[in-house]
């Protein structure tokens, strides 16, 4: 059997536990699918360039067309394509989702 020993509670002013305290490593493991943040740079890009967040993200990354292309294995013509629809099938998110390195909630600004 192995406990948690890098926990610790906090009881409140009734005696009863009302906080835990874990370990910052270990928060992040729990909670990265819940942290998935946009970029500010991203945002304002979709806003005020109105581009896509595919487009938004490729360019805050760095990246150029040719290089998610060969990434997701496909033409740059159809990758462009791909990049300027306004709302592409979920199996396509995925696949440019996980070529960028981030989640699909975080290509749906």
């Amino acid at each position: 059997m192995s406990a948690l020993t890098n926990v610790q509670i906090i009881n409140g002013i009734d005696g009863n536990p009302a906080f835990v305290v874990i370990p910052y490593a270990d928060y992040l493991k729990e909670h990265a699918a819940n942290n998935a943040t946009i970029p500010n740079e991203v945002v304002g890009a979709v806003i005020k360039q109105d581009i896509t967040p595919i487009k938004a993200w490729r360019e805050y990354l760095h990246l150029s067309t040719a290089e998610l292309a060969t990434d997701l294995g496909i033409s740059e013509a159809e990758y462009i394509d791909i990049e300027n629809q306004d709302k592409p099938r979920r199996n396509i998110l995925k696949k440019v989702a996980t070529a960028l390195r981030i989640t699909v909630a975080q290509l749906t600004v």
